[in-house]
């Protein structure tokens, strides 16, 4: 709130100290001395230049970058599932079981194939020894040496082709139990208990709420200014009144078929983050940076197509007009031009009472020296005294 103190001095015909003029058919005219505008210190506004960027402008969503969307590799029956959405999970944490029935019935089968496989392998290789010993001497002839080692060798793959089978039963028994992939959330759950499971199907998604990032889309006909490592300014729906900090992390090398805008990774630059995945986010890429002099849009005066401002100088008011630039995205300052200089004292809230070349005249800020003066001077006479 703006704190002005106005003190009027005027010359009134009715006051004994005021001077008297003789007006027109013997009247008197009281001369008015105009008012002094005393301002406080919080009152002004001081010009500096700072950092004005620009650059364009980029929307999209928050997104994990560690996520997992579950699904089942075997056609089973759900027989529990042992978290809700939002659970917290640790990486190894059994999320859902299947039905291992069928499963478990097909690896028995598989390592009895084994067995079998591996004494029909024992039986060639004993069979062709006693042959190779056979021919050594001349009992035998050597189409059944040949037919024998045909005989080892398909024993061989057999046996390999059982424990092939053996151990895909196995993984398939496995992967009856889902467990997390790493330490996250349940974000969505797509099944309950006695839900058929075929090959394929979601079960649920798993995100890492420590790994949100801005995925960001910006138009292709300004893709040319942006580049990884700068700095981008942005809020997030839900988090009104805060903005967020990041940096360009990844351009995408194409841009979307139907849309014609180009995906733009953005990572945080804040310690704390959302924890929630899919809020919607927009912002400014930061892809220039020029040091000028800006002012928020409260201490401007606009007046049709003019803008200017209330400067304080050598103790008068001037109204002075500006010409503006562009308007940071990020502060929401409009960048000046012309007409003011760093280092300048505008009026922060301009008031329509203002006069042009009316005497200002700043209070308050010598009030703690004077409070001061006081208290020092008592303090000898309290040594005195004492």
């Amino acid at each position: 709130m703006l704190r002005l103190f106005f003190i009027v001095v005027t010359l009134l015909a009715s006051l004994t100290a005021c001077d008297k003029f003789p007006g027109k058919g013997g009247k008197t005219d009281a001369v008015a001395i105009p008012a002094k505008l005393a301002i406080a210190p919080e009152d002004i506004l001081t010009v500096q230049a700072g950092a004005l960027s620009t650059g364009p402008v980029v929307t999209g969503s928050i997104q994990p970058e560690r996520k997992a969307d579950l699904r089942v590799e075997i056609s089973a029956v759900v027989l529990q599932v042992l978290k809700e959405n939002g659970d917290v999970v640790r990486r190894g944490d059994i999320l859902v079981r299947l039905d291992p029935t069928s499963i478990r019935d097909n690896l028995q089968s598989a390592e009895a194939n084994v067995r079998n496989a591996t004494l029909a392998l024992d039986q060639a290789e004993r069979n062709l020894q006693r042959l190779k010993t056979l021919r050594a001497s001349g009992m035998t002839s050597l189409q059944a040496l040949d037919d024998a080692e045909v005989r080892l060798n398909a024993a061989q793959s057999e046996l390999s082709a059982s424990q092939a089978r053996a151990v895909l039963a196995r993984q398939q028994l496995d992967r009856t139990v889902v467990r997390a992939p790493f330490d996250g959330v349940v974000s969505d759950r797509k099944v309950s208990a006695g839900d058929t499971a075929s090959a394929g199907k979601e079960l649920l998604k798993v995100i890492d709420p420590n790994s949100m990032r801005f995925a960001a889309r910006v138009s292709a006909d300004k893709i040319s200014v942006v580049s990884v490592g700068q700095a981008v300014s942005f809020r997030i729906n839900g988090y009104a009144g805060r903005e967020f900090r990041g940096k360009v992390t990844r351009v995408d090398p194409s841009a979307n078929d139907v849309t014609r805008q180009v995906e733009v990774l953005v990572g945080f630059s804040d310690a704390m983050q959302p924890r929630v995945a899919g809020l919607y986010a927009e912002g400014t890429i930061e892809a220039t940076s020029v040091k000028a002099l800006a002012l928020p849009e409260s201490v401007l005066v606009r007046a049709g197509d003019k803008t200017s401002v209330w400067r304080v100088k050598a103790n008068k008011l001037n109204q002075v007009e500006l010409s503006l630039g562009a308007r940071d995205p990020r502060t929401g300052n409009f960048e000046v031009r012309a007409g003011l200089a760093d280092g300048d004292v505008i009026l922060r809230s301009p008031s329509s009472s203002f006069k042009e070349g009316q005497a200002a005249e700043l209070v308050g800020a010598r009030a703690p020296a004077a409070a001061a003066a006081p208290a020092a001077a008592s303090a000898p006479s309290a040594a005195k005294g004492a």
